[in-house]
C-alpha cells in the first residue's frame, strides 16, 4: 500500500511539474507575441533599403520634374521586394560606399511597379533593371549592363560595372551641356 501511495504521489508530482512547465512556456510565448504586437511598426522609407541616407523620389513623374529643375540625371531602379535577385543587388548597392556617394548626384527612384513610360522597358519588363534618364528626359539606352538578353540587368557581381555606368551617365550629362 505504501508503494502504491508513493507511486501515485510521484506520478502527481511529475504531472504537476509538466503542467507548470507548459503553462510557463505558453505565458512566455504570449508575452513575446504581445511585445512584438505593441512595438510600433516603422513606416517603410522611399529607399526601401537601397540607401536610407539618400534622397529618393516617390513617383516617376516627380523624378522627371526634379531632374529637369536640378539638371541631374535620374537613376531608375526597377525591383521587387520578394525577388531574390533584387534583394541581392539591393544589398550590394546599399553596402557599396562609392556607389552610395555617387548616387547623391542623381535623382533617385526605385520602383516596385512598372511605369506607364514604355521607354523604361526597352527590352522587356524584368527585375532588377536599372536605367538612366538625362535631364532632357531622354532614356539613356546606350548605358547597359553586361547581358545581351537583359541589357539593363545587374547582379551583385556587376557592382563595379554599375558604378562605372553611373559615372558614364554623369559624364554624358557634362559633355552635352
Amino acid at each position: 500500500m505504501e508503494k502504491n501511495l508513493a507511486s501515485v504521489l510521484l506520478l502527481l508530482i511529475a504531472i504537476s511539474y509538466t503542467l507548470a512547465k507548459d503553462t510557463t512556456a505558453k505565458n512566455e510565448r504570449k508575452d513575446t507575441k504581445e511585445a512584438k504586437e505593441t512595438r510600433p511598426k516603422l513606416p517603410q522609407t522611399l529607399s526601401r533599403g537601397w540607401g536610407d541616407q539618400l534622397i529618393w523620389t516617390q513617383t516617376y513623374e516627380e523624378a522627371l520634374f526634379k531632374s529637369k529643375s536640378t539638371n541631374k540625371p535620374i537613376m531608375v531602379i526597377h525591383h521587387l521586394e520578394d525577388c531574390p535577385h533584387s534583394q541581392a543587388l539591393k544589398k550590394a548597392f546599399a553596402e557599396h560606399k562609392e556607389i552610395q556617394k555617387l548616387a547623391e548626384k542623381f535623382v533617385l527612384i526605385n520602383l516596385v511597379y512598372e511605369t506607364t513610360d514604355k521607354h523604361l522597358s526597352p527590352d522587356g519588363q524584368y527585375v532588377p533593371r536599372i536605367l538612366f534618364v538625362d535631364p532632357s528626359l531622354t532614356v539613356r539606352a546606350d548605358i547597359t549592363g553586361r547581358y545581351s538578353n537583359r541589357l539593363y540587368a545587374y547582379e551583385p557581381s556587376d557592382i563595379a560595372l554599375l558604378y562605372s555606368n553611373m559615372q558614364k551617365a554623369l559624364k554624358l550629362l557634362k559633355t552635352e551641356l
